[in-house]
């Protein structure tokens, strides 16, 4: 079962901007209501295309430096990442087949 990995600012570049296919990073925070509504579509969606993408999750109030380096603003805030590029940005809750709609276009 492949579940969304908690990645920080230490891991950030190894983990996101090095990796060898795309990547959903979830800036997310403990206190944010729609973090945790979007959260099992998260689960789900790593699992079901766990061939093709590799989602994380980067705490939001731990890791100033990569929230600030990525100009969020908001949360949840959604960054897919292609060969280290961000190249789709979601803010706020979206239902899973929009969110899909949203992603599937980076993701062959």
């Amino acid at each position: 079962m492949s579940t969304p990995k908690a990645v920080t600012d230490d891991t950030f570049e190894a983990e996101v901007k090095q990796a060898g296919k795309p990547v959903l990073v979830d800036f997310w925070a403990e206190w944010c209501g729609p973090c945790k509504m979007i959260a099992p579509i998260l689960d789900e969606i790593a699992e079901e295309r766990a061939e093709a993408l590799i989602v994380v999750k980067l705490e939001a109030d731990a890791n100033p430096s990569s929230v600030m380096e990525h100009g969020v603003m908001g949360i949840p805030t959604l960054l897919l990442f292609k060969d280290g590029e961000v190249v789709e940005r979601i803010t706020g809750y979206l239902p899973k087949p929009k969110f899909l709609a949203r992603l599937e276009p980076h993701l062959n």
